[in-house]
């Protein structure tokens, strides 16, 4: 998944779904402490789409399902 929030984009990562995934089975170990955040850049980030899948993600790392979430 590329977004414009940060400072160089990278193409063929992870899907969104994928790496909801992947953070949903860390939460599941309750081994996670903290976590550091980098490389969100708000001058390049359209309409705030980045951040928005990054506070999605990190819920998801902290326990929030997807089942929980309000479209």
């Amino acid at each position: 998944m590329a977004f414009t929030g940060v400072g160089t984009t990278v193409r063929g990562g992870p899907t969104y779904r994928e790496a909801q995934l992947c953070m949903e089975m860390i939460a599941d170990t309750g081994r996670l402490a903290s976590l550091d955040v980098m490389e969100h850049n708000p001058a390049f980030d359209v309409r705030n789409r980045t951040a928005e899948v990054a506070v999605d993600l990190i819920e998801s790392l902290f326990g929030k399902s997807t089942l929980m979430r309000k479209k």
